[in-house]
């Protein structure tokens, strides 16, 4: 989240416009998704007598924006919202407004309008797919914009040097509570052998949050005749395409081969440590990223959480984590163990979405009883 008082700005070319806001990151706590607010100021002078509007959008990227096959372009936009803000269709002064927005009123003056928009419960986070190094252009991401731009109409043809645009994250944090540590075991019989191999894994909780060592407990009871020659233990991601492919990537993002041993008739009882980071993965092509803004850094992308009842074909890119037990016994035996990596909530806004929520509601009522009826 933003620093207090920090003012995001940007104006457009030919400074007809500019746009004001208090932070870039919104958060989606799955029951509702903070407002989008913000302040526009405009030059009536190098307006010349157009209009001014805002536009929030969500657009979901599958390759550069040039590119077509067979009449299909790699370019989809999921949500798209649009205000008039110049002239302003209802009485500003009667209007609610954030702190934020309140205090930017008072420091521009008279030429300054808030807008605000809401996020549908329906929208995908701010998720990117590292391209490799090779690669140029815009890599396979979902994205969210704010677009502010003077114009004759809505509709009318957009001059580049009238508008100006700010890159939106939508992120979600880890839920309060723990959920059950996950357990996963399974018991494999062999072909001339009396008695199976058991195998369990565990992990000691079922969310990490990013940067934080995952502890796999491993326990073999091996009263089969063959001997498991190696252990491997990996934290895979998931990362479904879910839009036009449906592809699914699966990448290793943290990965140890300890090459332990267990005798038939042995037993084995360990703790692993894995420790999954971007750093260690930052030239491989697939990794799916949490979005990120210019000039600043990420990380792996979080697990998703949905809203229940959303379908997830309209989400771009789900991601999730599993950790991987693989024994060496002539084949493989394996274990998926499911688990959630997140970021934590930060404490500023521990007690403050359930207000953010009754205010979407509360604002956006009043905006469309404020509106014009025919």
């Amino acid at each position: 989240m933003s620093p207090k008082n920090i003012v995001f700005k940007k104006v457009c070319k030919d400074k007809s416009v500019a746009v004001y806001m208090g932070k870039r990151d919104f958060v989606d706590h799955v029951d509702c998704v903070d407002p989008v607010d913000g302040i526009i100021l405009v030059d009536l002078e190098a307006l010349q007598g157009r209009k001014v509007f805002v536009t929030l959008s969500c657009t979901f990227r599958y390759g550069r924006d040039d590119m077509d096959v067979m009449g299909i372009a790699f370019r989809r936009e999921l949500f798209l919202s649009t205000r008039q803000v110049y002239p302003p269709l209802q009485d500003r002064e009667k209007g609610i407004h954030t702190k934020t927005q309140a205090r930017l009123l008072r420091k521009l003056g008279e030429n300054a309008y808030p807008f605000f928009f809401e996020f549908p419960d329906n929208l995908p986070c701010s998720v990117a797919l590292q391209p490799a190094p090779s690669d140029v252009g815009k890599q396979c991401a979902v994205e969210f914009e704010i677009k502010a731009f003077s114009a004759e109409s809505q509709d009318a043809k957009v001059r580049k040097r009238s508008s100006v645009k700010l890159m939106l994250r939508k992120v979600q944090y880890a839920p309060e509570g723990e959920g059950v540590a996950p357990s996963v075991e399974t018991t494999r019989d062999f072909v001339m052998s009396d008695k199976p191999l058991h195998v369990k894994a565990s992990l000691d909780k079922e969310l990490y949050y990013h940067g934080e060592t995952i502890k796999v407990y491993v326990n073999i009871t091996n009263n089969s005749n063959k001997n498991i020659k190696n252990i491997i233990v990996s934290v895979d991601q998931i990362s479904s395409v879910v839009l036009y492919s449906n592809d699914t990537y699966i990448k290793s993002v943290a990965i140890e081969e300890y090459g332990d041993t267990v005798s038939a008739g042995a037993t084995l009882q360990k703790e692993y440590k894995l420790l999954p980071l971007l750093a260690n993965n930052r030239e491989r092509r697939g990794i799916a990223l949490d979005g990120k803004l210019k000039h600043e850094d990420t990380n792996l992308a979080s697990s998703s959480m949905i809203k229940e009842g959303v379908q997830k074909e309209v989400l771009g890119i789900m991601v999730s984590y599993r950790v991987m037990v693989k024994l060496i016994v002539g084949g493989e035996v394996g274990l998926e163990i499911p688990f959630k990596l997140m970021h934590p909530k930060p404490d500023a806004g521990k007690h403050t979405h359930i207000c953010l929520c009754l205010l979407v509601c509360f604002m956006a009522a009043v905006y469309v009883c404020s509106r014009p009826h025919f």
